[in-house]
């Protein structure tokens, strides 16, 4: 880590650093864990994964992605302590894939089945924000189980709070969307680009309450429905806050499934983190993905063993990174440090944060996982994407939102996963019955003339091979991509060959040639037959 672009890059970290601090708080609260842990994970994914990653962009913390998986385990677990120790055991799995060069696994994955968590997360997420954002955050029963007959009263808590709401706390996290939507506008987006709209709607959100408070207006927020850190008086008691996993939960079931769930999820959602911060990366950097898993599972050991929450890299911080200038790593370390200064000297006014002002985040955090424009995408793709798609959001919401079948309850983004994996296969298999999908390539040289024939039918289990052999190829190369005597090509795998056409045959002076595709697949306006020479 070097301190050359220092310049450039103490002013991003301060960009980061409010960015992060209101979703550190906010992913913590949708967890269901101490708020601590979420700034805790901020830390680490600044400082040490920051130090460790090969990526000099890329900012890593607690993701809103695992957030519906860590309220399950830890209410189905009953004890933070034993979540700890499935959070090391992910960490040691991660440190372990990286070691054994498993940082391809997301080409393995078909897009439209990781759409469909993600989804489902968003969907998660709103609805158990619902209580924060109207002030009836309590752990009982709901009682409209007539309107409901699903045979599980959990699934009714969601509406329980419709019948309670406290004006003051709903008040509040009304004003802070309004204010998050108009921020988005592009009035003050150009304006105000380096000023977060979540960090002005809980500074907004605090300002309120105080008034209410010193005004004695009914609208005031009890301090139940505020954020709660403790303040240490002296560096010894802040030591104290730290919470330790209890290891003898290490060879409990439920811990090590509970583990390995957020091994994939994490891992998946690094990877296709990285994937997207590379391509907006204006020096065209590639990072190791291997390596970047070692410093995940480092980063989500030291979590665990400390109290945090699982840790991954995450595109929102990432690109108001790369937006806000950043030059090297040290951006994302400083910003960890900032939040550590911050938790340190300041918990008295975070405790000031309404609980609704994040929940209200949180809402648009789960709206941008679960928009509607995701669903009409998978449609118009096909069915090769939306079946799996479905199959997947289904599954997840049928369990651990509806609760149709208890035993599974908190299991569902696992089930929901393997479910649309199956659904995936299902439909490849039907379609390759009697096709197979082979490269036919010369042996070749750089300044050579290489031509790649696509069978009839290529699926998205051929994504790896297909990327290998595209990124393979040498510099100054002739390449000529051929799918004339093809029938189905994968939206995964035209979307590799589309970004080796626009991106890396530029980058290597590859002089390039797609012959068969503009006039059979309309999957995109954009790819439209194109050659350089």
């Amino acid at each position: 880590m070097s301190f050359k672009y220092l310049k450039n890059d103490l002013p991003s970290s301060i960009v980061v650093f409010l960015v992060a601090l209101p979703l550190c708080l906010g992913i913590s609260l949708a967890s269901g864990a101490p708020f601590f842990s979420g700034i805790i994970s901020g830390i680490i994914g600044g400082v040490v994964i920051g130090m460790l990653s090969g990526s000099n962009l890329s900012v890593s913390g607690p993701a809103a992605g695992l957030a519906a998986l860590v309220l399950a385990a830890i209410t189905n677990m009953g004890d933070f302590r034993l979540f700890l120790c499935a959070v090391v055991i992910a960490g040691i799995l991660q440190l372990l894939m990286g070691l054994s060069k498993l940082g391809g696994i997301a080409n393995y994955f078909p897009s439209s089945v990781i759409k469909g968590l993600l989804t489902s997360i968003g969907i998660l997420i709103i609805a158990k924000q619902i209580p924060h954002a109207l002030g009836y955050d309590r752990n009982e029963r709901g009682n409209l189980t007539t309107f409901f007959d699903f045979g599980d009263e959990e699934f009714h808590e969601i509406f329980t709070p419709l019948l309670h709401i406290n004006v003051g706390v709903f008040f509040i996290c009304i004003v802070s969307i309004v204010l998050m939507l108009v921020w988005d506008k592009p009035f003050f987006k150009k304006r105000f680009k380096f000023i977060p709209g979540a960090l002005v709607a809980v500074i907004v959100s605090v300002i309120l309450n105080e008034l209410f408070k010193a005004t004695g207006s009914s609208l005031a927020i009890e301090n139940d429905h505020l954020v709660q850190i403790k303040a240490a008086s002296s560096v010894s008691e802040f030591f104290t806050f730290f919470t330790f996993p209890d290891f003898s939960g290490l060879m409990e079931s439920k811990v090590i499934v509970t583990g390995v769930m957020i091994a994939i999820i994490a891992s998946l959602e690094t990877l296709l983190s990285i994937e997207a911060i590379d391509n907006i990366d204006p020096e065209r950097n590639v990072t190791n993905t291997n390596r970047e898993l070692v410093a995940q599972g480092i980063g989500n050991t030291i979590a665990g063993l400390i109290g945090g929450l699982p840790v991954t890299s995450v595109i929102v911080r990432s690109s108001a990174n790369i937006n806000a200038g950043a030059k090297s790593k040290l951006s994302s370390v400083l910003h960890g440090l900032l939040l550590l200064v911050c938790v340190v000297l300041i918990p008295t006014l975070l405790n000031k944060i309404p609980l609704s002002s994040l929940a209200a985040i949180l809402f648009l955090v789960g709206y941008k996982l679960c928009k509607l424009q995701i669903f009409q995408q998978m449609i118009r793709n096909g069915k090769y994407q939306f079946v799996p798609f479905f199959v997947t959001v289904g599954v997840i919401l049928a369990i651990d939102l509806i609760g149709v079948y208890k035993p599974l309850k908190g299991e569902g983004l696992l089930v929901g996963v393997i479910a649309g994996l199956i659904a995936a296969f299902g439909a490849v298999l039907h379609g390759n019955l009697k096709n197979s999908y082979f490269f036919h390539k010369d042996k070749h040289k750089e300044g050579d003339l290489i031509k790649i024939h696509l069978s009839e039918e290529v699926s998205f289990l051929n994504k790896a091979s297909i990327r290998h052999t595209l990124d393979q190829i040498p510099d100054n190369s002739r390449v000529v991509i051929d799918a004339t005597n093809t029938k189905y090509i994968d939206f995964d795998v035209l979307e590799i060959i589309k970004e080796f056409r626009d991106i890396k045959a530029p980058l290597k002076n590859i002089s390039h040639e797609i012959v068969g595709f503009k006039e059979k697949y309309k999957l995109d306006n954009d790819f439209n037959v194109q050659s350089s020479h």
